[in-house]
């Protein structure tokens, strides 16, 4: 059992901190830049595509077991993936529709921007690489709060980069990606954690 819950712990701070999906692997670039104008938005952001990418890591890896592979349909996964992304995310808008009638969704982009390259990517990831279910869909939460994390530290970031004074050149989208790059390379640092072992 202890050596399950340190390989659940180690893909867990994997995901968020060694290979965190946006600054690691530049996926979800359109909804990090458009979701981290503030700490509000970003937050909003990040919990809808950390539950858009938990729900299509639980639902994609049983439809990749005991559907795709033993029926030799691998060739059409990512499309099979893409549907099951976006079928979830409609399904949670209507929900909210249904369960909060007149309040907007929590974020400036919502769930639409849920389903982007970073859910499909730790999606397919999953089934490349992992074995069962629950690390499946441990990897699918880690990669989630991987990208809440990413986006709380830049929206915080941008709040402050607001007032502060820099070249004409640089202000508004320039100083951001500059910004973005430092915190990536900030994450490198993480490249060699030797975690649990």
């Amino acid at each position: 059992m202890s050596g399950s819950f340190f390989s659940l712990m180690s893909i867990a701070l994997g995901a968020i901190l060694v290979s965190n999906v946006v600054f690691s692997q530049l996926l979800g670039a359109g909804p990090f830049l458009k979701g981290s104008g503030s700490l509000r938005a970003a937050l909003g952001t990040g919990l809808a595509v950390t539950l858009v990418m938990t729900l299509t890591s639980a639902a994609c890896w049983p439809v990749n077991e005991y559907i795709l592979v033993p029926n030799g349909l691998k060739f059409v996964e990512m499309a099979i993936f893409l549907l099951i992304a976006v079928f979830l995310v409609e399904l949670l808008e209507l929900l909210w529709r249904k369960l909060a009638p007149g309040r907007e969704l929590p974020s400036t982009g919502g769930l639409p921007l849920a389903a982007n390259c970073a859910v499909l990517g730790v999606v397919l990831q999953n089934v490349q690489n992992v074995s069962s279910f629950l690390q499946s869909l441990t990897y699918g939460v880690a990669g989630g709060l991987g990208f809440l994390l990413a986006i709380l530290l830049f929206a915080g970031v941008r709040e402050r980069l607001e007032f502060a004074e820099c070249p004409k050149a640089f202000e508004g989208l320039p100083i951001a990606l500059v910004t973005a790059g430092l915190l990536a390379l900030c994450f490198t640092g993480f490249s060699n954690l030797n975690i649990f072992g």
